[in-house]
């Protein structure tokens, strides 16, 4: 049975089966410690620019400066909209130090997206990089919003670099900008305050230190509160899991993956500051040869990615004709979609390195499920529990009753970082956090695997419904509620379909109102104006009707299955 935890006997030599008790700390004093202990050490590396450890507290503590000076209080929420870049982490650790609670959002959200997940948080305060402010502006007057604080991404590039970009680039990729009255601008209020000491407030392992935007099971989008705790749990965790291969303060990782999602911002942003390795931001993982000039810059060991990128590098006409050494990647984790086993291979061959496949989600703040580093990768198991994470396999009717070896049922999870709830929503967080037997509680994930006699998982379906197109998760409901308020649609079903790039992407399929007409390009642009690029449906079907359920719910599944024979 899953209880008796096989896995652990199947840990690489040098992993802990427990790191129990966890220490009462946050990742700012894992930071601080890195300021103390080695202040010119790098912690992070942007396009050739070094920000080392010492650099990084003191531009933390004047931007928490300066969020306190303009009336931050503890449990005020703080909004990021930017990219990969350094002003993300400066300003993020700023928050945590002045007491905020971060809350970062995909840069690509458009106005509407971006303005109900503000209202969501009630964020009075946000950081943009400057091709989004007029954006923020148009919907500030709707929102909490009191304060917007611009960036240029130029500000922390080095001197070469920033000069070509302002030359060729700035203007005309929308970076440059003029403030309107009371914004302010980031690296000038970084400047006024540097030298202040950070904010006198203690910020304690149980406060509240993210919101991290998820469709949960039910596809309706909704905050994911996690805590300092987590950060530092979900962090030793995944340090005790790659330490066999990787040496701290040493070995570079690299951050294609976007800080807005729990991959890069609980996981590889926390492992990254406890084991003080430099950490190498890549601000648009889609510019492949930006990618590739980084890999060649700062000779990555470790490598976080998806599926989708791994594929798109292999692809690149300079790792075909063998320009690109990529030796230095002694590991890589791949998450969020499917790993093929012919990129796996392929992948392997050319770096020399090992991709571990692996397995969390939003709401579990990286209580992750991981093939070993080291040992046994079973072909379609994406691993076992980390140290200390728990997993049941349980009927998918009454969350109930434990399931035996091999049988497939809902996969529960139990871990001291999962989140803490849903923002502001008790009765999505009873669905997800419940409790079972003693009391302590189950994250419900709405996934469906099994688990062999050694403890290694494999899953079998997804969430009910959710899209995973490129790492990103798109929930159907929100690309149907678009497309129905459309005049001459009656009826749509939206569900993944699979594409051998990015894994998945939406398809549509539509029932037009009697007498109307409309095209597949005019629906799929009365999507572009409203939602994402990522979410906008890559295939639409018109149809005659659709399969329904007796209680007339359209059959998302019978959907997806017809897009996959197709």
């Amino acid at each position: 049975m899953v209880e008796s935890k096989p896995w652990l006997s199947h840990y690489d030599e040098s992993v802990p089966i427990t790191l129990l008790p966890y220490p009462e700390r946050t990742l700012l004093d894992y930071v601080t410690d890195g300021a103390r202990q080695q202040p010119d050490h790098p912690a992070l590396l942007f396009k050739g620019t070094r920000i080392t450890y010492g650099e990084l507290e003191r531009s933390s503590d004047a931007f928490a400066a300066t969020l306190h000076g303009l009336g931050v209080r503890k449990g005020d929420r703080l909004t990021l909209l930017l990219p990969n870049c350094p002003q993300f982490i400066i300003a993020e650790l700023g928050a945590w130090k002045a007491g905020a609670i971060v809350s970062p959002l995909n840069p690509l959200y458009t106005e509407r997206e971006l303005e109900t997940a503000l209202a969501d948080s009630g964020a009075e305060i946000i950081v943009t990089l400057t091709p989004f402010y007029e954006k923020v502006k148009a919907i500030q007057a709707r929102t909490g919003l009191k304060r917007v604080i611009a960036t240029n991404i130029r500000e922390y590039l080095p001197p070469i670099l920033r000069i070509l970009f302002m030359l060729f680039r700035e203007k005309k990729e929308g970076h440059r900008i003029r403030l309107q009255s009371r914004d302010l601008w980031f690296e000038e209020i970084l400047k006024a305050n540097i030298g202040a000491s950070r904010p006198d407030l203690s910020v304690a392992p149980d406060d509240p230190a993210v919101i991290l935007m998820s469709g949960g099971t039910t596809g309706t989008p909704k905050g994911a509160v996690g805590l300092h705790r987590s950060y530092v749990v979900a962090g030793l965790q995944l340090h005790a899991w790659i330490k066999p291969v990787l040496v701290d303060w040493n070995d570079t990782i690299m951050l294609p993956l976007p800080l807005f999602h729990v991959y890069g911002n609980v996981g590889v942003q926390s492992v990254a500051f406890i084991g003080r390795n430099p950490l190498s931001l890549i601000p648009n993982p889609r510019e492949i040869k930006d990618v590739l000039k980084t890999i060649r810059q700062v000779r990555p060991a470790f490598f976080t990615s998806v599926p989708t990128l791994f594929i798109g590098l292999l692809n690149h006409p300079d790792v075909k004709a063998g320009k690109v050494d990529c030796r230095s990647i002694k590991l890589c984790f791949s998450g969020a979609a499917p790993l093929m086993a012919e990129t796996k291979r392929r992948f392997e061959e050319l770096t020399g390195g090992q991709i571990a496949e692996g397995y969390s989600l939003t709401e579990a703040m990286m209580a992750t499920i991981a093939n070993p580093v080291l040992g046994t990768k079973k072909i379609g198991s994406i691993g076992m529990p980390l140290p200390d994470v728990e997993i049941r396999i349980v009927d998918s009717e009454s969350g109930e009753i434990a399931m035996a070896i091999g049988e497939v049922g809902e996969i529960l999870i139990r871990a001291p970082q999962t989140m803490n709830r849903y923002w502001q929503n008790p009765t999505e967080t009873a669905l997800v956090l419940q409790t079972h037997g003693d009391g302590r509680p189950w994250l419900h994930t709405g996934d469906l695997g099994y688990v062999d006699e050694d403890g290694y998982l494999f899953i079998v379906d997804r969430k009910k419904d959710l899209i995973k197109t490129s790492g990103y998760q798109v929930w159907p409901r929100e690309i149907e509620e678009i497309i129905s308020s459309h005049p001459a649609v009656a009826e749509v079903g939206v569900a993944g379909v699979p594409d051998p790039v990015k894994g998945e992407v939406a398809k549509a399929w539509l029932v037009l109102r009697s007498g109307m007409s409309v095209t597949k390009e005019e629906i799929r642009h009365y999507c572009k104006e409203r939602l994402a690029p990522y979410k906008v449906p890559a295939h639409v079907e018109f149809r005659k009707d659709l399969p329904k359920s007796m209680v007339g719910k359209v059959l998302r599944r019978m959907l997806a299955e017809e897009g996959k024979s197709k």
